[in-house]
């Protein structure tokens, strides 16, 4: 089992910045993938950037340039980050962090999630 905490979220107005953490244990050091998705009000939950254990990351073409993903560790905990720059009112959404075993694709499913944090971007 793995246990996944957002904090971070909040209210920013346009073209600001926030970051995001997540705190996962357990049996996290198996997970081979940590991600960032988010899902605003009426849209499909999207993925918006993955990191594997070697620090490898993608991102969605949408946030490229803007959203950094990062990972650190100590005892037996992982904090998994999203560096959020440039935030734009299209950026409003409730980010989770998630977390699976298999191998580094875009496509991959994700085996747990957190509950999720509010980012909301005024205009």
């Amino acid at each position: 089992q793995v246990q996944l905490v957002e904090s971070g979220g909040g209210l920013v107005q346009a073209g600001g910045s926030l970051r995001l953490s997540c705190a996962a244990s357990g049996s996290i050091f198996r997970m081979n993938v940590m991600g960032w998705s988010r899902q605003a009000p009426g849209k499909q939950r999207e993925l918006v950037a993955i990191i594997n254990s070697f620090g490898l990351t993608d991102y969605a073409d949408s946030v490229k340039g803007r959203f950094t993903i990062s990972r650190d560790a100590a005892k037996n905990t992982v904090y998994l980050h999203l560096q959020m720059n440039s935030l734009k009112p299209e950026d409003t959404a409730v980010y989770y962090c998630s977390a699976r075993q298999s191998g580094f694709s875009w496509s991959g499913r994700f085996d747990y999630w957190g509950q999720g944090t509010q980012v909301t971007v005024s205009s």
